[in-house]
């Protein structure tokens, strides 16, 4: 009877013993870890940045829109015009507005050009028509037409003007109308809220 061989040793494996299938699933777990990181790391971190710009922009606009002493060139946030009851029509252009505040009242001050529909349109929002337009009256103040640097001396201007009084809380609105160009006329508005 010849001995019982003893087994054959397997030969060797590279790389550290393992077998070539649990290296390369090894290798995915850690490329899947690492996707994993990035992922949970870099998105939040991208939309925190994106975040801080945005806050820094919108920042710069309210400072900019604080430190104005006079009329801007753009339009009222909706906001703005909801607190001051003024209904600036979606078609309107040469849009400008400025803001005052103190612990009395605040003031809206707002000028824009407007098609004759629409200055009907806005003056219906408003609440009023344009038979409540006096011809010749200038009701917004000596003082609030400096403050908003407007001059209703020009001559060759045909002006008409109205004061729509609301029953608190709502606002009083002081509005010029400059229908010299009866196609496109212009209003000078004028509201005064108090807190």
């Amino acid at each position: 009877m010849t001995p019982p061989s003893e087994p054959t040793a397997a030969p060797p494996l590279q790389g550290g013993g393992k077998p070539p299938e649990d290296r390369r699933h090894r290798n995915r777990r850690r490329l899947l870890t690492l996707v994993v990181i990035v992922l949970l790391v870099g998105v939040p971190a991208g939309y925190l940045a994106i975040a801080a710009e945005q806050s820094r922009d919108s920042g710069r606009k309210s400072e900019a829109e604080a430190a104005a002493t006079g009329l801007q060139p753009i339009r009222p946030a909706g906001f703005r015009k909801r607190i001051y009851d003024l209904p600036i029509p979606a078609g309107a252009t040469k849009v400008r507005y400025y803001e005052t505040n103190n612990w009395k009242n605040s003031r809206l001050y707002t000028q824009f050009d407007v098609t004759s529909g629409r200055l009907d349109t806005f003056l219906n929002q408003m609440g009023t028509d344009r038979a409540a337009l006096r011809p010749g009256a200038v009701t917004i103040s000596a003082r609030d037409q400096k403050i908003a640097k407007w001059d209703f001396s020009v001559p060759g201007h045909l002006w008409a003007g109205l004061v729509l009084k609301q029953k608190p809380p709502l606002p009083t609105v002081d509005v010029v109308v400059d229908l010299s160009d009866p196609a496109t006329p212009r209003v000078y508005a004028v509201s005064t809220a108090k807190p």
